[in-house]
């Protein structure tokens, strides 16, 4: 599951960035690693972007980008 498939309201773990390396690295910077438990708060009314919560902040990113964040469901 990707994180650009994740139901609002619903909370996920982090397992995966993938994408080209200056989109992959932004978003490891802005705190989606590995291990990080990520909850979608809302999307845009045409989908995009997609509002975030994770480790304490929101982040708001766009839907391209969210398509690359692999995603293990059962947050911890």
């Amino acid at each position: 599951m990707t994180l650009q498939e994740l139901p609002v309201g619903e909370e996920a773990v982090v397992s995966d960035v993938e994408g080209q390396r200056g989109v992959r690295r932004r978003l490891l910077e802005m705190g989606l690693l590995p291990g990080t438990t990520v909850r979608v708060v809302r999307r845009a009314p045409l989908g995009d972007p997609l509002e975030l919560q994770l480790r304490g902040y929101s982040l708001s990113i766009r839907g391209e980008d969210a398509k690359g964040v692999s995603l293990t469901k059962g947050a911890g």
